[in-house]
């Protein structure tokens, strides 16, 4: 089963370097973000009244998955999506980019910065898999043709960490935010989960934030 998650991750790694394109604070968090929604497109769960995530189907047979829903089926009360992105994102990167490194599509590279501080890149060992959603993602922003489902989802995420023009650096980056926009915005799936992507588009955005002011107010 591919994943949401794989997508994403694929498209935002440095194909030759193995490095994240963007910085630490957003990639866990939209990984944890395309896991939530991944759920609501499958009907796992659903997003209710006040914006609170509830279980809506059977559990899924993927572990990822599973766990994402473990959280929203153990929780006391039913919790918004930010609080899930937050208990689903640790380490969320590693994981994520461990099952590409299963699949064969990258490598993993340990190094330390400056002799001291620990890193892991994924360089590619196999593109192909980055290559297609790249094109994927290129036809439906640039070309303007009408992707599917999958893809919405990923081009939906990007764009909530405002990078698609990382992912697509030679388009033109106003039209290319726009045209992503849109497509997060369309009406590629039912109401439930459109609702879904404003909802986990919002607390994504609003994930990523928090621990750059937190940084900010305490230095």
């Amino acid at each position: 089963m591919t994943l949401i998650a794989e997508d994403l991750l694929s498209v935002l790694l440095d194909e030759q370097t193995g490095k994240p394109i963007v910085d630490s604070t957003k990639l866990p968090r939209v990984l944890a973000g395309a896991v939530i929604l991944e759920l609501a497109m499958n009907g796992a769960v659903q997003i209710g009244e006040k914006d609170r995530v509830v279980v809506a189907g059977p559990a899924p047979a993927d572990p990822l998955l599973a766990r994402g829903y473990d959280i929203v089926k153990s929780a006391k009360s039913p919790l918004k999506p930010q609080k899930i992105i937050e208990k689903l994102q640790k380490k969320l990167d590693k994981e994520v980019a461990a099952r590409l490194v299963q699949q064969g599509f990258v490598v993993e590279q340990q190094d330390k910065m400056l002799g001291l501080f620990p890193t892991t890149a994924w360089p590619a060992k196999d593109s192909s898999r980055r290559n297609a959603v790249l094109q994927w993602i290129g036809s439906a922003v640039v070309d303007g043709t009408t992707p599917l489902p999958g893809t919405s989802a990923v081009i939906a995420l990007v764009s909530a960490i405002d990078a698609i023009p990382k992912v697509l650096p030679g388009a033109d980056k106003k039209s290319a935010k726009q045209r992503a926009k849109e497509i997060a915005e369309g009406d590629w799936a039912s109401e439930a989960v459109r609702k879904a992507v404003r909802d986990v588009n919002a607390a994504v955005m609003a994930a990523v934030m928090v621990p750059v002011i937190v940084s900010t107010t305490s230095s």
